[in-house]
């Protein structure tokens, strides 16, 4: 499958390997990595952003096709919308069917409320699906949350709301519990204590996993829950805007149907926006490991309703996304490939970083690699770094690789490439919104009464970079936490009537601001057809 450029490449990999084994490459100090990421990482370029004209962030800056997005015109503008005619009456909307959508409706089911959850896919179809290497949570003697939210206040450039970071890791542990209960198969020794390793970043091993397929197990639990419940989802449906009263509560939602384009009203008393994050956006162009659906929608809705973000500006791209064959390219490559022993290796066979820097640093590193060194490997789609995978049998023994990572080992022997005995190549895919509606410690967003966010659609957990497995710990603490919190809000809530002057106003805002524009928003779904470019 390999060319017979990068066979010649691989052949300099394994002259070196042997020297390589328990020899890691130095890390580096906080000045190599504050002047690699202002010179490599993409959050940097200026030509990868724009200025916002309207709303609350008002003159910051966002990704260009984020503000694209939010300088659309709304899908609803000038579309007759009979508020009167109510299709859903519940307490509860959650817009999302994901790991923080689901799991904030078991607890608000669990709390007696009258839930409903909306999804424009199906319930699962979702990020939390694809997430491979594991879940952090500081459960063992060595560790404490306290050393677990110190690697992950310096991880995130020390920008990390403390109170939205502080509920993230004093509530892990009981959170791999509560999934661990649910049912959950979480890799355990032989004694039934849970494996753990480290992830890039972290001083202690604690990232729990079940094998490769992390996400695809908690997604299986959470969402047999929803279902074994019986709480409603209303799938291939999605929101394409918030409803207000006249009290400016948020009142429920617009709902378009996916296939018939038909609108519906859902009213709630507590709405949660749980829509995950912006991949398939395809920020600067680059690929993404997302799920199809991931296109800012919640972003796009809590803003046009008048709910500030918060580090919009900031994206992780993950360093390890498959740069080769093309039919993957850009789908993720765990962490935990790196975890357990493999090494970053450049065309000359050098190993250039330390393996678990964090994701920032290790992106950056990488895009230097291939653009100011020279040193990446040649490919259909642009150049891409070795990521040497025999290492780990080497290590650990024959049948680790199929063992631990038996997802990624199948995704390259479709295609004809065993990882076990050569390489793979890989190049930074863009992976997760760091940014988000602002949220409160309680997970409300701060100007617009009763509207939650979960999940990826939340900024300020991770401040302006995220450790691996706090993704999958935060869809499920602040999931968790914004169900129950919906859940007692709603009973004291009484409803105004319902309006969509808001969507009125952000378009006469527009206008004032000179932005003239064709586009709608939410995208709701990505642009990939030749004659949708």
């Amino acid at each position: 499958m390999y060319t017979a450029e990068m066979l010649e490449s691989i052949k300099k990999v394994e002259a070196t390997r042997a020297q390589r084994i328990g020899v890691e490459p130095r890390r580096m100090t906080a000045e190599e990595k504050d002047a690699l990421l202002k010179e490599f990482h993409p959050d940097y370029r200026e030509d990868g952003f724009q200025e916002i004209q309207v709303g609350p962030n008002k003159g910051e800056k966002a990704p260009y096709e984020l503000g694209t997005l939010l300088h659309s015109n709304s899908r609803i503008l000038n579309v007759p919308i009979d508020l009167d005619k109510v299709d859903y009456d519940v307490d509860v909307l959650i817009i999302g069917g994901g790991g923080a959508g689901s799991s904030a409706a078991i607890e608000a089911h669990e709390a007696g409320a009258n839930v409903m959850m909306v999804t424009k896919l199906r319930i699962g179809d979702a990020n939390t699906m694809m997430a491979e290497g594991g879940i952090q949570a500081a459960d063992k003697e060595n560790d404490s949350p306290q050393q677990h939210y110190l690697d992950a206040f310096g991880g995130g450039h020390f920008a990390a709301r403390p109170e939205l970071l502080r509920r993230l890791v004093m509530e892990a542990p009981d959170a791999i519990q509560w999934l661990n209960d649910l049912g959950v198969m979480f890799d355990k020794d032989k004694d039934g204590r849970m494996i753990t390793t480290h992830g890039g970043g972290t001083s202690r091993k604690r990232m729990h996993a079940c094998k490769d397929y992390s996400g695809a197990e908690i997604m299986r639990v959470l969402r047999d829950e929803v279902w074994n419940r019986q709480i409603p989802v209303v799938d291939f449906t999605a929101a394409v805007e918030l409803i207000k009263d006249d009290k400016g509560q948020v009142a429920g939602a617009v709902l378009q149907n996916m296939e018939t384009g038909e609108y519906k009203v859902a009213r709630a008393k507590t709405v949660i926006i749980a829509t995950g994050g912006a991949g398939r956006l395809h920020y600067q162009h680059f690929p993404t490991s997302n799920h199809y659906g991931a296109t800012a929608d919640g972003l796009v809705m809590g803003y046009r309703a008048g709910a500030p973000l918060l580090y919009q500006d900031t994206i992780q791209y993950h360093p390890t996304g498959a740069a080769y064959p093309a039919q993957i390219f850009g789908a993720l490559v765990t962490e935990k490939v790196r975890s357990v022993g493999a090494m970053l290796i450049n065309v000359d066979g050098e190993a250039f970083m330390h393996p678990l820097e964090t994701r920032d640093v290790s992106a950056a590193s990488i895009i230097r690699e291939c653009t100011a060194r020279g040193k990446g490997v040649p490919t259909p789609t642009g150049y891409g770094i070795w990521l040497d995978t025999p290492m780990i049998e080497m290590i650990h023994g024959e049948g680790t690789i199929e063992k631990r990572i038996p997802a990624m080992l199948r995704m390259f022997l479709n295609y004809g490439i065993d990882m076990r005995k050569v390489p793979i190549l890989i190049y930074p895919t863009l992976h997760y919104q760091n940014g988000g509606l602002e949220i409160t410690g309680d997970g409300f967003t701060k100007e617009i009464p009763n509207l939650l966010v979960a999940g990826e659609a939340a900024g300020g957990i991770h401040g302006r970079n995220r450790l691996m497995g706090n993704s999958l710990l935060d869809v499920i603490v602040f999931g968790r936490n914004a169900g129950k919190k919906a859940a007692a809000k709603c009973k004291d809530v009484e409803l105004g009537e319902m309006n969509l002057d808001h969507v009125k106003a952000y378009d006469e805002e527009l206008k004032a601001a000179g932005v003239e524009t064709d586009h709608v928003s939410p995208l709701l779904l990505p642009h990939y057809a030749r004659h949708e470019r």
